[in-house]
């Protein structure tokens, strides 16, 4: 055989070994592709079930929990005088306002995209009488249930109809108008079940929540959501640091519970921030740590006692913060302090940032009202305070709150100085003057102490922080003023670049605003 025919055979067996070779390796990786993509379909498979067993874990966990509350809610009626409202009425305008003269008056009618939800107001009911449907939630099995003030207030009647369908006429109610909260009783219901109460504070922001109630008249309705956020204020009126959700909340629902995975309740559902009158997803609770202290007075004497310091606080802004030197919300800010109050007696001053209660760290107003107002009366409080750049530590002896603590003076119009120099400050955009004796005295100041501010240019730095015609400037940079010389010295000793901290006075007390120049 010749080396050509030789040289042949032997490119021929090693084509042939390659090719076999290479048939060989895309069976192996065939298998492999096929196996990895049966692997990968087993996982997805096992995720769509796992995620499915998750999502009926949780659905059980609603049912059984909505079973265990339910028959502890109730659904109560306030009904005028003149009864029930016909049929069909539909709600009725503003015209009767139910919230006049409660704690929320004025948070309403200065911000009337935050309603009440509890009540209908129809048509052809008389003036002032209004018919109004809300929900409660039994905390004792004698027959004592927990509302809002709001759901019971007026001199109608109070019906209650438990879960069951019996329905019982209050026999006593006993209210708390600062919280909104009140207690309702019934005499005479057998094998009442009381719903247990949970720690408000130990929710979280994506917490899951049911709100129950009896909303739009539809009884034992049960919505979800999670906890949207913690410590809403709603006004300086109010003394709930509140619970917000986005489990559905409607006319109906005030007064209903709140309550979390084990069942209890860490809430009771009170107001709504709508622009239609029904639910928009932001709904607010009162936490449960609270309804409970005040539920326990009440049970036990009637009455609500609150502790006071006696000061006017604000919360520390980024600005504010600068001329303070420290970090925005770290504390809160006294603006004025109370003559003869626990805090006036201590040596609290006004400019003094207060960074701990009883040593727990404070950082927005709410939560150091609240802090206070469930101190034991007569007791004392340390304060973990910053005055002028220092650290200390001031103790308070504590005392009970007047029974008009916090009620703003009226009647004040703001007004003109006494003399007709006044001071124009264009880089600020403001214009001051003398204060009068009678502006003065609506303020309890002295003429001399301060200047009013007669003008604000629309879109200065001034509008834009919140000075307005009729605030009264007692202290510039910390510094007093008596005077219009005296301000104008003030405010030009420092670059506005730097900022301007200005201690104004209105008839609800002191504050600080700090004012700065735009880069």
């Amino acid at each position: 055989m010749n080396k050509a025919i030789l040289g042949a055979r032997i490119h021929y067996w090693m084509a042939l070994i390659v090719l076999l070779g290479l048939v060989g390796w895309m069976g192996v990786r065939s298998h492999q592709f096929n196996h990895a993509v049966a692997s990968e379909q087993e996982v997805v498979a096992g995720d769509a079930t796992g995620g499915l067993d998750y999502a009926r874990s949780l659905s059980k966990t609603f049912r059984t929990v909505a079973n265990q509350v339910l028959p502890s809610v109730v659904l109560i009626e306030n009904i005028p005088a003149s009864g029930r409202p016909s049929e069909g009425a539909g709600a009725d305008s503003d015209e009767n306002d139910p919230f006049e003269g409660t704690p929320f008056g004025d948070m309403f009618r200065n911000h009337p995209e935050l309603r009440r939800f509890f009540r209908d107001l129809p048509r052809g009911m008389p003036r002032g009488e209004v018919y109004g449907v809300g929900s409660g939630i039994i905390i004792d099995p004698s027959g004592i249930i927990l509302t809002n003030n709001h759901v019971v207030e007026g001199s109608g009647k109070i019906n209650v109809r438990l879960h069951d369908g019996r329905e019982f006429k209050a026999t006593e109610i006993r209210r708390d108008p600062k919280t909104d909260l009140a207690l309702v009783y019934i005499k005479g219901a057998d094998n009442l079940k009381a719903a247990k109460f949970g720690d408000s504070d130990k929710m979280e922001v994506g917490d899951w929540v049911l709100a129950l109630g009896e909303m739009f008249n539809l009884e034992g309705t049960v919505t979800a959501g999670i906890i949207s956020s913690k410590g809403r204020s709603l006004g300086p009126q109010t003394r709930a640091d509140f619970l917000q959700t986005d489990a559905a909340i409607n006319p109906g629902s005030s007064g209903g519970p709140l309550i979390n995975l084990d069942g209890e309740v860490i809430g009771i559902n009170t107001a709504i921030h709508t622009r239609t009158g029904a639910n928009q997803g932001v709904g607010f609770a009162i936490p449960s740590n609270l309804a409970k202290w005040v539920a326990d007075q009440l049970i036990e004497t009637g009455t609500v006692k609150r502790a006071y310091l006696g000061v006017v606080i604000q919360p520390l802004t980024q600005q504010l913060a600068e001329q303070f030197g420290v970090r925005a919300r770290e504390g809160i800010l006294v603006g004025d302090v109370q003559p003869n109050s626990p805090a006036a007696e201590a040596g609290i001053k006004p400019g003094d940032l207060i960074l701990k209660y009883e040593g727990k760290p404070v950082s927005n107003t709410q939560q150091l009202v609240g802090l206070v107002d469930r101190s034991p009366v007569g007791g004392k409080a340390n304060l973990d305070i910053i005055r002028d750049g220092k650290r200390m530590t001031i103790t308070v002896t504590l005392r009970e709150q007047p029974a008009d603590y916090g009620v703003a003076m009226r009647g004040f119009g703001g007004g003109r100085g006494g003399r007709s120099n006044p001071a124009k400050v264009d880089q600020l955009g403001i214009q001051v003057d003398n204060l009068t004796n009678e502006v003065a005295e609506q303020l309890g100041l002295k003429a001399g102490e301060g200047v009013v501010v007669t003008d604000v240019a629309p879109g200065s730095v001034a509008d834009r922080a919140g000075l307005a015609p009729g605030m009264v400037i007692t202290q510039v940079n910390r510094k007093p003023v008596k005077s219009v010389e005296d301000f104008k010295k003030a405010a030009a000793a420092q670059p506005l670049s730097k900022g301007v901290l200005f201690l104004i006075r209105t008839p609800e007390g002191s504050r600080f605003i700090a004012i700065r120049a735009e880069d």
